[in-house]
């Protein structure tokens, strides 16, 4: 058996396996993710107006602290599908609850569904539920059920996207691990992303919400690829339910966990754009100097989605204009006179004039490394802001120039 490379939250079962729906022979794409007793769940979904049936149906159900579960299929969407795939996300919910393990009762009620993939197909509702009956078996606690059930998830990623974090209480020793897919049809607010968080500390639903979205603003908010919207993004916090025998965390834990969540949530929305379909580097841009945190968040969003920023990158030149004139149509103040930018820590730009740089250093910087970093102080208050992006290249316009054919 694989040795344990973190330590997975106690009472969750965990499964990933094959049910055909991808056209891949032996790739998994069906995950359930169960939950020993009822458990607190919060969510934070797509803001798109064209929205999948499974994120309509989880959005329903949470916040909750009766959740037993989830469920997940990739290799298709169900978005798009009519009234047909309002009853297959609820079809999917039902099955994965009447599967359980006879020591696990739970009724359809009790699960959340998420689903990935190609949109505007129907679910081959045959192969979800030969895949459901399949995971229902294969449920168990290990690293490897973890593992598996984190590639079910996936659809074009290039490698498998994890995380863990553990804090301590008055309890003992919490670990808290997440999963996410996503890399490609990427936008704020948010991604074509799927990411799971589980806990074994106890969290009162609502305030699991509310630090939830905190942690989602902070890190699945503030990435892109192209900037395109999903139809069917979803990320879940699965928490241990206080009881009356398991208090909750108290204030000083609860802002312990809260800051573990958000480091968590940034590791897993950094990889996403890190493995941008034919992406070569990724993008980091950290925004100061801004009135305030919405005006630096508008200003670094407006530079990740600059397609003339990106494409320069790509190229490693250090076309640092294009840059600056993103932030200046962001359609917040900025101060020109007191403006400063810096790619990969070399000074290009400052006080509202330009530097005398070595043009070949900082093309070489870019070259040389994954990570390009742009710092852009704009010379007016306190707001700041991180974003990722990736850069555009011809492999990315290849690749889903022929994604469904």
């Amino acid at each position: 058996m694989m040795e344990l490379l973190m330590q997975l939250p106690k009472g969750f079962r965990f499964a990933g396996v094959s049910a055909g729906i991808k056209s891949r022979a032996g790739a998994k794409d069906v995950t359930l993710i169960v939950s020993d007793t009822p458990c607190t769940a919060a969510g934070v979904y797509t803001t798109n107006l064209i929205v999948a049936a499974p994120v309509v149906l989880s959005r329903s159900r949470t916040p909750s602290a009766n959740i037993r579960g989830i469920v997940v299929n990739s290799g298709n969407a169900n978005a798009c599908t009519g009234q047909q795939g309002d009853l297959d996300a609820a079809e999917m919910t039902r099955l994965a609850a009447a599967n359980l393990p006879q020591e696990l009762h739970a009724h359809a009620e009790d699960f959340l569904v998420m689903s990935t993939g190609i949109i505007g197909r129907k679910l081959p509702m045959a192969k979800i539920q030969s895949g459901i009956e399949q995971a229902a078996k294969h449920l168990g606690n290990t690293q490897t059920h973890f593992l598996d059930a984190c590639d079910g998830i996936m659809t074009t990623d290039a490698f498998r996207k994890t995380a863990h974090r553990s804090i301590r209480s008055s309890k003992g020793s919490h670990s808290i691990v997440g999963m996410c897919k996503g890399a490609g049809m990427i936008g704020p607010k948010m991604a074509t992303m799927l990411a799971i968080v589980v806990t074994d500390a106890p969290i009162d639903a609502i305030v699991a919400q509310r630090i939830l979205q905190a942690a989602a603003n902070r890190s699945f908010n503030c990435i892109s690829v192209e900037g395109h919207m999903s139809t069917n993004d979803s990320l879940v916090l699965l928490a241990q339910a206080p009881s009356k025998s398991v208090e909750a965390l108290n204030d000083t834990e609860l802002a312990d966990f809260e800051a573990a969540l958000t480091e968590l949530c940034i590791e897993l929305a950094k990889k996403i754009p890190d493995d941008g379909e034919g992406a070569t580097h990724l993008i980091e841009i950290c925004i100061k100097g801004a009135n305030t945190q919405a005006d630096a968040d508008a200003i670094a969003r407006n530079i990740a989605l600059s397609n003339l920023v990106k494409t320069a990158i790509t190229g490693g030149d250090p076309n640092w204009g294009r840059i600056v004139s993103a932030a200046g149509y962001a359609g917040v103040p900025i101060q020109p006179k007191r403006t400063a930018l810096k790619i990969n820590g070399l000074p290009l730009f400052d006080a509202g004039e330009p530097l005398a740089f070595d043009a070949k250093q900082v093309s070489e910087s870019i070259r040389a490394s994954k990570l390009t970093l742009i710092e852009l102080d704009v010379g007016l208050g306190p707001g700041s802001a991180t974003h990722w992006t990736t850069d555009l290249n011809t492999e990315y316009v290849r690749f889903n120039s022929e994604y469904t054919t």
